[in-house]
């Protein structure tokens, strides 16, 4: 019998094999079987080098380590395969073209997000990174129409071209993630999960989209009549932000289901009226007598004097048949110096309602996109969520660029 062997083998898929054929051979498919024979005592060599340096950790010594290799069975004098069989060489580089894949799906991990599609508008032209294309990992035009054992991306086998094309899917697209500096193993193998093998199936309901056109229009509507009724007056609007609103609807509905009980949020200016309106649902009355220069309570003695864009509110909502209490703090023109008296705020909920879990209460912080990596603050409270004194179980972060106004431009963002 005659092997053929695939055009590349993971070093890890191929070490396990080995360790099923060791306990016993019948364990593996009868070519497997008879390609282990014919390497003889080449597989100590070959195992070897796929476990690294002399000098790097080993396992304790047990009998499903792959890595204590008895002598294989012996089928030639020479330990050359037999006719039509493989070589070592051929293994090797096969073996070599499954590190060469592995090492290019870890950049696009790692660096994907820089070619990435996040300029709707096209100001900029994106430019390619070098460490993104195959040429860099020693594959060329003649290897994309080749097939390679994968075992990633949800792939078992694919071509060259394929795993490219996915992999430009999943991290070079209108979404982007950035999550490789995660120290925790545990936690970056649940993000690679959730983002290789279970997003690209998600697809969304009609009643998903249903409820985004109704945010979407709830939003673009206010936008669009402060713009007619109250022209030349300072508002900072939501004009091609008003996705934000449709994100912290879809984080409230979504979070209601999983035990969601309480939200606290802190933000800048542009786009407050309207998270106040139609997140909040603050009256629409009280916002048009703000405007009118009037206080929003007018049995309200004196009140703070402050603008509009700077006040809090806090109200209660429904969803799914869950009651969710929200807050919006209210902070001065020094914008992110509001997000650790948020988060402040959010621990002392957890305390409050004994969330061990810190599953109940949770934070929302929105940002300008300049202010996000401009400001300390927001790197100093960023760092303070890894204090145990300090954590809240995490935040969620949204960054507005609507591209209008006090914004940076893509290239510098």
């Amino acid at each position: 019998m005659t092997f053929n062997l695939p055009t590349s083998v993971s070093a890890a898929f191929l070490t396990d094999l080995y360790a099923q054929y060791r306990q016993d051979r019948t364990h593996v498919d009868a070519s497997w079987a008879q390609f282990f024979d014919s390497l003889g005592d080449d597989a100590t060599s070959l195992i070897a080098e796929n476990r690294g340096a002399s000098w790097a950790p080993r396992q304790a010594a047990n009998t499903d380590d792959p890595t204590m290799l008895p002598t294989p069975i012996i089928t030639s004098k020479d330990n050359k395969p037999s006719a039509g069989g493989v070589s070592l060489d051929q293994l090797k580089a096969a073996v070599q073209d499954s590190a060469r894949l592995s090492s290019m799906i870890r950049e696009f991990r790692v660096r994907g997000h820089l070619e990435s599609n996040l300029d709707p508008l096209g100001l900029w032209e994106r430019k390619e990174h070098p460490e993104l294309k195959p040429q860099a990992y020693g594959f060329n035009e003649g290897d994309l129409d080749r097939p390679l054992l994968v075992n990633a991306l949800g792939l078992q086998t694919a071509t060259l071209k394929q795993v490219v094309g996915k992999l430009r899917q999943i991290y070079c697209g209108t979404i982007a993630f950035e999550f490789m500096h995660i120290q925790d193993p545990v936690q970056r193998t649940w993000m690679i999960n959730k983002i290789e093998n279970e997003l690209p199936t998600q697809s969304a309901q009609k009643s998903d989209h249903e409820n985004l056109l109704y945010d979407l229009t709830r939003a673009e509507g206010l936008e669009q009549f402060l713009q007619k009724k109250y022209t030349g007056t300072k508002r900072f609007g939501l004009e091609g932000g008003e996705s934000t609103i449709c994100a912290i609807e879809e984080i409230l509905r979504h979070g209601s289901t999983t035990g969601l009980r309480e939200v606290a949020i802190g933000m800048a200016h542009r786009g407050r009226l309207n998270v106040l309106t139609n997140i909040l649902q603050k009256p629409f009355v009280g916002l048009f007598a703000e405007f009118q220069g009037t206080s929003a309570k007018p049995d309200d003695v004196q009140g703070s004097g402050d603008v509009k864009y700077h006040m809090g509110f806090s109200s209660d909502r429904q969803y799914s048949g869950h009651a969710v209490h929200l807050s919006l703090a209210p902070n001065p023109s020094h914008l992110e110096a509001v997000n650790p008296v948020v988060m402040g705020r959010v621990r002392a909920k957890q305390l409050q309602r004994k969330d061990t879990d810190r599953n109940a209460t949770m934070g929302i912080l929105i940002h300008g996109d300049a202010a996000f990596p401009g400001q300390g603050v927001v790197a100093e409270t960023l760092l303070l969520s890894g204090l145990e004194g300090y954590t809240t179980g995490g935040t969620i972060h949204i960054i507005t660029n609507n591209q209008i106004g006090f914004t940076t431009t893509p290239e510098y963002g």
